[in-house]
């Protein structure tokens, strides 16, 4: 009898820990601008790379929570949503490794990432459309796009949101979402009942969470700002912590958040 292929352990050797995880390209992607090499600079790299990791993370469980809505598979969303919030959880918390970095030690190599910008990242912007907050201008204000960002965020300008995704959740269950006042009184509906419409209740409450951690990532990275370069330009040429300001009190579910007035 033939020996029982192996593909595992130091027997298999199909795959070691850097070959699958790619070691070599991902710790070769760090190249520092400054010369001579500022201290700080690795930290900023490595930062915000680990962000859009996240990112990509976050638009792969958030994708597959908006179809599962639509599709009827309410409990995968739920758990899928609730990964989402522990990610959510620690993109705020890695704001304090950036802050560990003093604004002198930044100030070493800020002008050498002009014009680069957090306003650029593509990922983030998807996340905002997928979320909710489709801003088609963000497309005309920016164009530093490689053409494969400009697809992607014309995709998702186009495709369903995870609200869209929740409404057809309580269309399924015979309420109304014909207009923005039907889709109140729905909402009011589910949270009076909690027992018959306990899967929308759920969600609606996943998604509030949702919607309430990424206002907190958007508070705490615009205090960060401020304390590391004050009132200055942002190096894309933003208003820098002026513009943030202006961003946090954006909210993807409008209805969720008027509802608890009226509860």
């Amino acid at each position: 009898m033939s020996e029982p292929f192996v593909s595992f352990g130091e027997q298999g050797a199909q795959l070691t820990y850097g070959s699958y995880l790619h070691l070599p390209q991902l710790l070769d992607a760090q190249h520092l601008e400054s010369d001579p090499p500022a201290h700080d600079e690795l930290l900023f790299i490595t930062v915000h790379q680990v962000y859009e990791l996240w990112f990509k993370q976050l638009l792969h469980e958030l994708g597959a929570a908006r179809d599962a809505m639509s599709e009827g598979g309410l409990w995968w969303a739920r758990h899928l949503l609730r990964r989402v919030h522990v990610i959510e959880r620690v993109l705020v918390q890695q704001v304090d490794v950036l802050e560990t970095m003093t604004p002198q030690d930044f100030l070493e190599f800020r002008q050498r990432l002009a014009p680069a910008s957090g306003f650029q990242s593509a990922q983030f912007r998807e996340l905002e459309f997928l979320s909710g907050a489709r801003d088609p201008s963000y497309l005309e204000r920016f164009r530093g796009l490689t053409p494969d960002e400009e697809a992607r965020l014309a995709r998702r300008l186009a495709e369903p949101t995870l609200w869209d995704a929740f409404l057809d959740v309580l269309r399924a269950r015979g309420l109304d979402v014909a207009t923005e006042d039907a889709v109140a009184a729905s909402l009011r509906t589910v949270y009076g009942d909690r027992a018959a419409y306990a899967e929308a209740w759920s969600l609606a409450e996943a998604l509030l969470e949702h919607d309430e951690l990424a206002a907190a990532w958007r508070a705490r990275h615009v205090v960060m700002v401020e304390r590391m370069i004050g009132a200055r330009s942002g190096t894309g040429g933003s208003s820098g912590a002026g513009y943030l300001r202006g961003r946090v009190g954006l909210q993807y579910y409008p209805p969720l958040w008027d509802l608890r007035s009226a509860l």
